[in-house]
């Protein structure tokens, strides 16, 4: 068996310096502390403990709320090619 390649990243946060994670400030800062906080949010280790605690209610909204956004604001090309990684 090869090598398996990671289709998906998560290196902004590790990079970003934590201490400049705030909102409100201005556009350019809202952006780069919201991706920073989604990558947080979404670390392997936070979801295997998160979403046990999560109710049924809470998995649907949370996925409500994200498949609307993604619907919104990407073409279903986009969709499949940056959120799928097809």
């Amino acid at each position: 068996m090869g090598i398996v390649m990671s289709k998906h990243t998560h290196n902004f946060v590790n990079n970003y310096d934590e201490e400049n994670i705030a909102f409100g400030l201005d556009r350019e800062t809202d952006e780069k502390s919201l991706t920073a906080y989604l990558q947080k949010f979404t670390d392997d280790e936070m979801m295997r403990i998160l979403v046990k605690r999560l109710s049924d209610d809470d998995i649907s909204g949370i996925l409500d709320y994200i498949l609307g956004i993604l619907k919104k604001h990407l073409k279903e090309e986009e969709y499949h090619r940056i959120f799928l990684k097809d």
